[in-house]
């Protein structure tokens, strides 16, 4: 007879057991609901940054920009270009992952868009 590993992990006071048992008892209700809306944001949302960010297009999100969306993003997720040192926000690591696909190409597009934007008035 074979034993399966159990394996467990504790992630701010909340346990998850993995395998054939466990002997792991699960938080008082109050605290795993109070445990799970702390950090409804995921772990991208771990720091967000304390004071605004000085950043292009006015803080929205360069991805959703360069696909005509305007998504206004709190900077915890941003990216310097290397040539000219201008700093972008993304919204999501999801946006910051398909904009690395081809930066030059998704900027060029963001910054098309958002003349437009700034054109009519917007």
């Amino acid at each position: 007879m074979t034993m399966l590993t159990v394996l467990t992990f504790s992630y701010f006071g909340l346990a998850v057991g993995l395998g054939a048992e466990s002997d792991v008892s699960p938080p008082p209700h109050a605290a795993q609901a109070a445990a799970i809306h702390a950090h409804a944001g995921g772990i991208w949302k771990a720091a967000v940054p304390a004071k605004a960010i000085d950043a292009e297009f006015d803080r929205y999100d360069v991805y959703g920009l360069a696909v005509g969306a305007r998504i206004q993003a709190d900077c915890s997720l941003n990216w310097v270009d290397p040539d000219d040192g201008r700093r972008y926000c993304f919204a999501s690591g999801t946006s910051l992952v398909y904009f690395l696909d081809s930066p030059k190409t998704h900027l060029a597009q963001a910054r098309g868009y958002w003349e437009r934007l700034q054109a009519a008035g917007r």
